[in-house]
């Protein structure tokens, strides 16, 4: 696999990012020997460096705890791995029968988590995830986890001006994390590409991370110019959740919410979906690899972050990112209106 700078930090990364809500236990409590195959598979499948994505939220901080761990088991060197740590969320003791954040979506936790989006909040999220790692790993990419959601909280327009000035000082933290050594690269991450694109306004990124945003389903012309200029101006772009959680494959949820034919907008939805599975059926193609192959396309795009709870998937997830695609494949998705006609880099 081919490896690419992020930005012009010196770090190179492959064209896959393992995410790892599956070992804090999204939807489902995984067997601890369930999340070590899952991470020896990543290194069985990948040449290192291998790179996990992981943050305090997932899981109120277990995800990070069972990365650690599972290195540690496989005797994995420092060097030989690449941990992205999205800050902002810090584990505390679960003081009510269920988690706080999030409910019903994290399964057996023994902690609570809770968001501190500031300066201070920052420094500490990033000091408790290197304990919860363990002390022998370390994050090389960091960045505030979430800051849409952070901002869709505010009360008023006063109490949103507040949270992105919260937001602006937690980034000051990462800018001295990074000026002192401790991390090598920033960026953001978000489901709203739209408050990426307010923050880089505000603050130097190395990357940035997109969610449910830049799908074969979804990829809006102003996205796609941001992305341009965001490429022009050096930020690595790393696409998340290509499959939009897991529905675009056959999955039950679409942006993490659990969905059915029961309204137009879900209709069509779906519709669209028996649409590109007929097509994928037709051409012999797999629908997780014409979503990954098509979330590359765009340019400043470098990786694709892919989740499982399954190990034995992530072989196949490693051959959906290099996979070619056939330009007959794509050339009936527009025909058929399933992906814009005037899309342009296809």
């Amino acid at each position: 696999m081919k490896l690419t700078e992020i930005g012009k930090t010196g770090i190179k990364i492959p064209p896959i990012i393992f995410g790892t809500s599956a070992l804090g236990n999204l939807y489902t409590a995984l067997a601890d020997e369930t999340k070590l195959e899952i991470v020896q598979q990543a290194f069985e499948h990948v040449a290192a460096p291998v790179v996990f994505d992981s943050a305090g939220k997932y899981g109120a901080g277990l995800a990070l705890e069972k990365l650690g761990e599972c290195l540690e088991k496989l005797n994995i060197a420092p060097e030989n791995v690449i941990i992205s740590n999205k800050l902002g969320w810090k584990s505390t003791p679960l003081l009510t029968p269920e988690p706080t954040f999030e409910q019903g979506v994290w399964m057996d936790l023994k902690n609570d988590a809770v968001q501190d989006i500031s300066y201070q909040g920052i420094l500490n999220c990033y000091e408790q995830g290197n304990t919860l790692l363990g002390g022998k790993y370390f994050p090389q990419l960091a960045s505030v986890h979430d800051p849409d959601e952070y901002l869709n909280a505010a009360t008023s327009w006063e109490d949103r001006d507040h949270r992105f000035a919260n937001i602006v000082e937690a980034y000051k933290a990462l800018v001295f994390l990074k000026a002192s050594g401790k991390v090598k690269a920033i960026g953001v991450g978000a489901k709203n590409w739209k408050i990426i694109q307010e923050i880089s306004k505000e603050v130097e990124l190395d990357w940035v991370m997109f969610a449910n945003s830049m799908t074969i389903m979804h990829h809006p012309k102003d996205l796609l110019d941001f992305m341009q200029s965001l490429h022009n101006k050096h930020i690595s772009i790393v696409n998340s959740a290509v499959f939009h959680a897991g529905f675009l494959i056959g999955g039950q949820f679409f942006d993490y919410r659990l969905i059915q034919p029961d309204t137009e907008e879900n209709k069509a939805i779906f519709r669209w979906r028996e649409d590109f599975f007929a097509l994928c059926a037709k051409h012999g193609i797999s629908p997780a690899v014409a979503c990954v192959s098509f979330a590359t396309t765009a340019p400043g795009v470098v990786s694709i972050a892919l989740n499982t709870s399954k190990p034995s998937h992530i072989k196949s997830n490693v051959a959906s990112v290099v996979t070619k695609v056939p330009a007959a494949f794509w050339a009936e998705m527009k025909a058929n209106g399933l992906i814009a006609n005037d899309y342009p880099f296809l």
